[in-house]
């Protein structure tokens, strides 16, 4: 059996792969992908995705613990730290022996506090409206090899196209879900009211722009008031 180094990443974007493929929505993809690069990364225990939209506001949207979830959002409060800066400014940060990192002064200490000893933070993707970055932290080794690191950016490209194609299914998925919940809160509309279609439409069309809300959610609304109606009585 071949041990080299490139066959050992090669299996391990494979079990990967299997492992992403097998998601069946956008967020289990996510959830896939950190599980899979901490399996790959032993050495990195603790792994995340965070995300930046257009606003400018952070999120951790995967996480394989407590313990990156408390990391990401220190980075967010403080505006430093590897997670942000790979997301901003450099593809690829790599920490070690991060007790002695002088880059972040206020980040730092937190981590170390909570036992973080070595970081790796990977640009994963950007799009229109978020940019993404997977994060790394290790707990057990001062030192990050370079064969992880470079293991780290082929899963962040392997999964950028992953989830490219599960945002895709997603939205697809969301839009015909929309679809069938204003068709149902039209025949609602319609029944209710003795309305044609196109003024159960025009109904909710008023409906949201007079309260801003999305379409989408005050035919949410309208069918969901009609289902607690029906199982209250009159």
């Amino acid at each position: 059996m071949d041990t080299s180094p490139d066959f050992a990443v090669a299996e391990g974007l494979a079990r990967a792969s299997a492992l992403m493929n097998t998601s069946r929505s956008f967020q289990g993809t996510l959830d896939a992908i950190v599980q899979a690069t901490r399996t790959s990364l032993p050495e990195f225990g603790h792994v995340s995705i965070s995300v930046k939209n257009r606003q400018g506001t952070f999120e951790t949207e995967a996480g394989t613990d407590r313990l990156v979830w408390e990391l990401d959002g220190v980075q967010y409060d403080l505006g430093e730290g590897p997670c942000v800066e790979a997301v901003e400014d450099e593809p690829v940060v790599v920490v070690e022996h991060l007790r002695h990192e002088q880059r972040w002064p206020r980040y730092v200490p937190a981590a170390v506090e909570r036992g973080v000893r070595s970081q790796v933070a990977v640009r994963l993707f950007t799009d229109n409206q978020h940019v993404a970055g997977l994060n790394l932290y290790s707990t057990e080794r001062d030192d990050v090899d370079v064969s992880s690191t470079e293991t780290a950016r082929l899963f962040a490209t392997h999964a950028a196209i992953t989830l490219g194609h599960a945002q895709q299914e997603d939205q697809l998925h969301q839009a015909l879900h929309t679809r069938k919940t204003i068709g149902q809160a039209i025949g609602i509309l319609m029944e209710r009211y003795r309305i044609d279609a196109d003024r159960a439409f025009q109904f909710l069309i008023r409906a949201s722009s007079t309260s801003n809300v999305k379409l989408r959610d005050v035919a949410e609304e309208v069918v969901t008031s009609s289902i607690e109606r029906y199982r209250t009585g009159p």
